[in-house]
């Protein structure tokens, strides 16, 4: 390990095992846009490293894109980096499946569903439209499936419940926003630890789902304000801002994390939403989120 002050730091978290050479080549093209490294500091030996540089950040991070293959980067100032606020999406992110599609298998019609969710999570929908046209072609299912469909279906990302443990371990507040269902928000929120959620909220009508959804919708824009507004609420600085989800309904969440100079990530995402993420992760899984803050292996909290 090497150390030095510096403005800057560029983490490298490998999709299998970091070489020595590999940051030697990082730090070559470091030099290539005038970001001097300054030195290195492991937070998981032969996993992820920090790198110290001076140097502009943006032209750091395009130099580092060749290296993209081999790992997940998160290029960022050194200061602030441990966030105060979490605000993620659920659906592909925090859990592993897309709630509606795996509802609409127990009605038979999860095929339909999920080429509608996927061309919304694509962009290439409107997703308010696209939400209600598929919620109506669940009218009928009894609302005793929705327990059936979390018990059954509903799974943690890996990673999420440390994320969030070690998060409120230094006082962070987790903010769960969906797209999808108030029953299955509140599920998860119980299973990963957040504190609190927004989402939308079935019709339902006696036992069975009406088709509709009540209320205004949880969009794109909802979203944004909902980051907004927590981080107004608990008197936070935006830089202390992480915002992660997957699809492109994410887009103006993520952005508005990144613009108030907080982290902005994408989580095995979607082309639409990848392309406006200051750290995309692709190859590691959702623990990548406490590498980016400088958090080592050995400060992570652990789950029961």
């Amino acid at each position: 390990m090497t150390s030095a002050s510096s403005t800057n730091i560029a983490t490298l978290i490998a999709a299998d095992r970091l070489e020595t050479g590999a940051i030697s080549e990082a730090e070559d093209r470091l030099r290539t846009v005038g970001g001097e490294p300054e030195g290195h500091h492991w937070l998981e030996t032969g996993k992820a490293i920090d790198l110290s540089f001076g140097g502009d950040i943006a032209a750091v991070r395009q130099a580092l894109q060749p290296l993209e293959g081999q790992f997940d980067i998160c290029v960022q100032p050194s200061t602030n980096r441990r966030k105060m606020l979490l605000v993620s999406d659920m659906d592909s992110t925090i859990i592993t499946v897309e709630c509606i599609d795996e509802l609409a298998d127990y009605a038979g019609i999860k095929a339909e569903i999920a080429e509608i969710t996927e061309r919304a999570m694509q962009g290439e929908l409107d997703f308010e439209g696209a939400l209600r046209g598929r919620v109506a072609l669940l009218k009928g299912l009894h609302r005793d499936t929705i327990r059936q469909c979390i018990e059954e279906r509903v799974r943690l990302t890996p990673g999420a419940d440390i994320l969030l443990a070690t998060m409120r371990g230094w006082g962070a507040h987790g903010l769960l926003v969906s797209g999808g269902f108030t029953d299955f928000v509140a599920a998860v929120v119980e299973m990963a630890g957040f504190d609190s959620m927004a989402a939308n909220r079935l019709g339902i009508s006696g036992d069975y789902l009406d088709g509709t959804v009540d209320g205004a919708i949880v969009d794109a824009q909802e979203k944004a304000r909902q980051l907004h507004q927590a981080r107004q609420q608990l008197g936070l600085p935006s830089e202390l801002v992480l915002a992660a989800g997957d699809g492109a309904n994410d887009i103006l969440m993520v952005e508005a994390a990144i613009d108030g100079g907080g982290i902005g990530a994408s989580y095995r995402a979607k082309a639409a939403l990848e392309a406006k993420a200051n750290f995309a992760i692709r190859h590691n899984d959702l623990t990548a989120l406490l590498f980016a803050q400088g958090v080592p292996l050995a400060e992570w909290q652990t789950v029961d």
